[in-house]
C-alpha cells in the first residue's frame, strides 16, 4: 500500500465500508472494524439488560464494572466514528435505567442489600451504584457540554456516601466479591479514580462548584496518597483521570505513573493485565499472560487521555497492536478472565472481553476534546 505522511499526525480518519483507517507505526494503513466493534458491544449489553441475574426492583436493571459500565463510556466514540445520527437502541435504554434509578434513588432497592448478601454489601452497593450513575451521565453530558438535571442529582446522590474519617477518608465503600479486577479488596481505589473520572468530564465548570470543594479535596488528597502506593491497574485508571482533571495530580505523580506503565510493555507493543498486580485465581489455574485487548486498550487511552500523543513510538505500537488483534469476525478482542479458567462458551467467560472492547475502541477512536 502507498505510505500516506502527515506532519504532526499519526492517524488518518477515515471510513471505508465499515473499515477505518488508521496509520500504523511503519506508515502503512492497518484497518479495523469499529462497526463490528459497536454491534458486539451492543449485543453484549442488549444480552446483560436482559439478563434474569441483572434484574433489580422496579423495573431496573445493575449496571455493571465490565460490561455495561465500559459500554456506556465507549460507545458514544464508536458512534461518532461510525457518523451514527444519535445513540442506538440499547445505548438509550441504558442511559434511561440509570436516570431512572437517580431519579428512584430513595426508593430503589440497593444492588446487593445486606439481608440477601449480608453486611456490609448494602453500603458498597451503594457506594459502586452511585459512582458509576454519575460517571455515565456525565460522560453523556460531556457530548452536550450541558449538565443535565440528571446528573447533577447522581452527583447529589454520591457526595453524601464519601468517608470522612478512617482510612478511606475521600472514597466510597465498593463493591468486594473478590473479583479482580473491579470487585475486591483493592477496589475503593478503583472506585474514586471514577469518580475523579466523572468530575473530569462533566460539563458547565462543575468540578470548580463552590459547594463541593471540601468533597473533592478529600478525593484528590486520598487518590493523591496512593498514587505511587497502588497496583499499576489501579494507577493506570488515575493515570486516566488525571488526563480530565488536570489539578487530580501533580505533574511528578502523572510522569511516575507513565513511567511505570512505559515499562511494561512487552515486546509485541502490547500489555498484560495478569502484570498490573499480583493476581491469583482461585481455582488455582495459571493467569493468562499474554498481552490483552484490555490492558492494551486502557494503557492506550489512559496515555492519550494524559497528553501522550498518538506520534509517541510506544503509543503507536499499542494501536498496531489493537489494529492487528481485534477478532475479525465477533469485533472483540479478547481478554481473559483473572478469577478462574472459564467454560469459553459461557457468557461469564466474555466479562473481560466486554471490558477489553470498550477500551479498545476508546483508544483507536481517542481525540483531544
Amino acid at each position: 500500500m502507498k505510505t500516506i505522511r502527515m506532519a504532526g499526525a499519526c492517524a488518518l480518519a477515515g471510513l471505508l465500508g465499515g473499515w477505518v483507517i488508521a496509520l500504523a507505526a511503519d506508515g502503512d494503513p492497518a484497518p479495523w472494524k469499529p462497526q463490528a466493534a459497536a454491534a458486539y458491544l451492543d449485543q453484549r449489553t442488549e444480552w446483560w439488560m436482559g439478563w434474569q441475574n441483572a434484574q433489580r426492583d422496579h423495573e431496573t436493571f445493575c449496571v455493571s464494572c465490565h460490561t455495561a459500565t465500559p459500554y456506556a463510556l465507549a460507545r458514544p466514540a464508536l458512534r461518532r466514528a461510525l457518523g451514527e445520527a444519535g445513540p442506538s437502541a440499547i445505548e438509550g435504554k441504558l442511559l434511561d435505567n440509570v436516570a431512572k434509578r437517580v431519579r428512584m434513588w430513595k426508593d430503589v432497592e440497593p444492588f446487593y442489600p445486606d439481608q440477601t448478601r449480608g453486611i456490609p454489601k448494602t453500603s458498597e452497593s451503594r457506594g459502586t451504584e452511585a459512582i458509576l450513575n454519575a460517571l455515565i451521565l456525565a460522560t453523556r453530558d460531556a457530548g452536550t457540554r450541558t449538565l443535565s438535571d440528571d446528573t447533577r442529582l447522581a452527583f447529589d446522590n454520591l457526595w453524601p456516601l464519601q468517608f470522612k474519617a478512617g482510612e478511606l477518608s475521600g472514597a466510597w465503600a465498593w463493591l468486594n466479591f473478590h473479583y479482580e479486577p473491579w470487585e475486591a479488596e483493592r477496589s475503593p481505589f478503583y472506585g474514586a479514580t471514577l469518580a475523579a473520572i466523572a468530575i473530569g468530564v462533566a460539563p458547565d465548570g462543575y468540578a470548580a462548584t463552590p459547594a463541593i470543594q471540601d468533597r473533592v479535596r478529600a478525593l484528590r488528597e486520598y487518590l493523591r496518597k496512593g498514587s505511587e502506593t497502588a497496583h499499576l491497574f489501579n494507577r493506570v485508571n488515575l493515570l486516566w483521570a488525571s488526563g480530565v482533571w488536570p489539578e487530580l495530580l501533580t505533574r511528578e505523580q502523572q510522569q511516575s505513573i507513565v513511567d511505570a506503565v512505559r515499562k511494561s510493555q512487552r515486546d509485541d507493543g502490547g500489555w498484560s493485565v495478569a502484570s498490573f498486580a499480583d493476581w491469583k485465581r482461585s481455582d488455582g489455574t495459571p493467569l493468562d499472560t499474554r498481552s490483552d485487548g484490555y490492558a492494551t486498550g486502557l494503557v492506550a487511552f489512559a496515555l492519550q487521555s494524559a497528553g501522550v500523543t498518538r506520534a509517541d513510538p510506544q503509543v503507536r505500537r499499542a494501536l498496531d497492536w489493537l489494529v492487528a488483534h481485534q477478532d475479525a469476525t465477533a469485533g472483540n478482542w479478547y481478554t481473559a478472565s483473572l478469577n478462574k479458567q472459564r467454560d469459553p462458551a459461557s457468557d461469564a467467560s466474555k466479562f473481560m472481553t466486554d471490558a477489553a472492547t470498550a477500551y479498545a475502541a476508546l483508544a483507536l477512536t481517542y481525540t483531544k476534546p
